[in-house]
């Protein structure tokens, strides 16, 4: 009796603790409401409570990968959910994800389980995470599906980073130089037009390459605007039929897989992240159509989200996985084979995790050769464009160099 009694007194007290906490924020909250509406800085609507107008939109996900992380490791520790959270919450900057541990800390100590909790903020902890965490619970692992979960967001990050990191330099070089190319064209070139039109009286009598160089640069003079527009135009058709017309997303999609070279990196890193995925939520308990299902939802390439979807009808039909992914064209003759073994074997799980480790190392072989020819292409591209253009002005002064002489 006395236990029971000892039990309801803290039910009581921590339901007393957490509506305290929730009142005192939402006080805070309308006292920045109405502060903000009286004063000259502006309605409060278009402010973050925690933050202001320059808080953080979204959580990176290398900072949601340490907070995994670092949930794992407090809770192998035997510490208890709730106060794991709390230690999370104090030690983060304010933001996002901090006022979303924040809202989840309320709802663990009121009774809800962590990964209802988490399905609130969908914009934080994505299906994939929420589904991982709710496996963990049931199978009484959430300490191992954590670190899994974290093991996982790290090496899809690494990819990314991989390429990014890669594509950096060469589109900076790129930007640049077109940047510098045009300054050159409506600047510099004007004036050796004035030079040459004194000597030779006009532009018919000049070389055919000068003619090029300063016809292009008149043209650039009047009409720059004209190709920002256009640029925006096209950009702005190019969002809207993403966002509307699936015909349009796959056919872009398609031809992006058909680039020699980029093509194949990015099919690679296409199904390197799709087995890494389908392996990491089968081992952590995820049933097979469920796991698809998640998959599916987070492809952002229309092919691959319709090849998983003939795996995910093939498996509801009672059928195998390798057959399906084989009729796809997305999956080569290495990946389906083992899939094909691990199906067999009863260990699709381990299968997929030696695939995706294969196609990660695939994967950064062909970054480092092909942004090495990249560079190489580059260079000589750049090369042949200046020196075309040195040619062009300065091969008129040369003859009339010559005939001064």
């Amino acid at each position: 009796m006395l236990e029971t009694l000892t039990g309801h007194t803290i039910a009581a007290e921590t339901a007393q603790r957490t509506m305290a906490k929730r009142l005192q924020r939402k006080a805070a909250f309308d006292r920045s409401k109405t502060k903000a509406a009286g004063g000259p800085s502006g309605s409060a609507g278009a402010r973050d409570r925690a933050g202001g107008l320059f808080a953080a939109k979204s959580v990176s996900a290398n900072a949601l990968a340490e907070f995994t992380t670092q949930l794992a490791v407090l809770l192998d520790a035997g510490i208890p959910v709730t106060k794991c959270l709390r230690i999370l919450e104090g030690q983060m900057s304010p933001g996002l994800l901090k006022r979303s541990v924040g809202d989840v800390l309320e709802d663990v100590e009121s009774g809800t389980a962590l990964s209802e909790s988490l399905a609130k903020h969908d914009k934080v902890f994505d299906a994939l995470y929420v589904n991982m965490i709710r496996a963990g619970e049931a199978g009484g692992v959430q300490e191992e599906i954590l670190n899994r979960l974290a093991s996982f967001m790290e090496k899809s990050e690494s990819i990314k980073a991989r390429v990014k990191g890669a594509m950096a330099y060469p589109v900076a070089v790129m930007l640049v130089a077109l940047a510098v190319l045009v300054l050159v064209f409506i600047f510099v070139i004007p004036k050796f037009k004035a030079i040459f039109i004194s000597q030779y009286g006009s532009t018919d009598s000049m070389p055919p390459a000068t003619r090029f160089i300063i016809g292009t640069g008149e043209h650039l003079q009047s009409y720059w605007w004209t190709y920002l527009v256009a640029a925006a135009a096209v950009y702005s058709l190019h969002r809207l039929l993403m966002a509307k017309v699936y015909g349009y997303r796959r056919f872009r999609d398609t031809v992006i897989l058909r680039i020699p070279i980029f093509g194949r990196l990015l099919a690679k890193s296409q199904v390197s992240r799709f087995t890494r995925t389908f392996g990491t939520l089968i081992q952590s308990g995820v049933p097979h159509l469920e796991a698809l299902d998640i998959i599916e939802a987070s492809q952002s390439n229309v092919r691959m989200a319709e090849a998983v979807r003939r795996v995910h009808s093939s498996i509801r039909e009672g059928a195998g996985i390798a057959v399906p992914m084989g009729e796809s064209g997305m999956f080569d003759d290495l990946v389906i084979n083992m899939v094909d073994v691990g199906e067999q074997t009863g260990e699709l799980d381990r299968m997929l995790e030696k695939v995706s480790n294969r196609y990660e190392t695939e994967v950064d072989r062909t970054i480092d050769t092909t942004f090495s020819v990249i560079e190489t292409v580059m260079i000589v591209v750049l090369a042949v464009v200046v020196g075309f253009i040195v040619y062009a002005l300065f091969s008129p002064l040369l003859k009339l160099m010559e005939s001064l002489n």
